[in-house]
């Protein structure tokens, strides 16, 4: 199943950081952001959780939910969120459901040896709950302050 803009964003629900759960339906009618990230404290994974930490000021003036998702379990997940005081959501999808319904979850390869893992990959979700972007195979650096520009361009919300 391939997403592209405008589809409904698949229905989740997952263990998160801090006890939290995470949900598309306590989601309905906010936009929100959805990374995916391959693991918990690993330097590509550690920029990019610290860039949207930093960012969440904005992210929160414009009521935008930022979610990270990794195959990770709980306990490395509290860890690494505690570690870099992430205030936002860190969500486990240990069993790589909710990454095979965004199509996130995919074959790469390092040093000739094929392996599967989660594919770094964003959504921004509208308000409506349908995908307003897509940003495969993210490129860390940046990439906070591009999704930040995404969600200034998403339409005004009704009340």
């Amino acid at each position: 199943m391939t997403l592209k803009p405008g589809d409904p964003a698949p229905d989740f629900s997952m263990p998160a950081s801090g006890g939290r759960t995470v949900g598309l339906a306590a989601l309905r009618g906010r936009p929100f952001v959805l990374y995916f990230y391959p693991k918990a404290d690993t330097p590509g994974c550690t920029k990019e959780a610290c860039a949207f930490q930093e960012a969440l000021p904005q992210f929160g003036a414009a009521d935008i939910t930022v979610i990270g998702v990794s195959k990770d379990k709980m306990p490395p997940i509290e860890k690494f969120a505690e570690k870099y005081g992430l205030r936002f959501p860190l969500a486990s999808d240990a069993a790589t459901q909710v990454a095979e319904a965004y199509g996130v979850w995919g074959e790469k390869s390092m040093y000739g040896r094929k392996y599967m893992c989660m594919l770094r990959t964003t959504f921004l979700v509208d308000a409506a709950g349908r995908i307003a972007r897509i940003w495969p195979n993210v490129k860390v650096s940046g990439h906070a302050a591009e999704v930040m520009k995404a969600v200034a361009a998403l339409p005004a919300r009704a009340e």
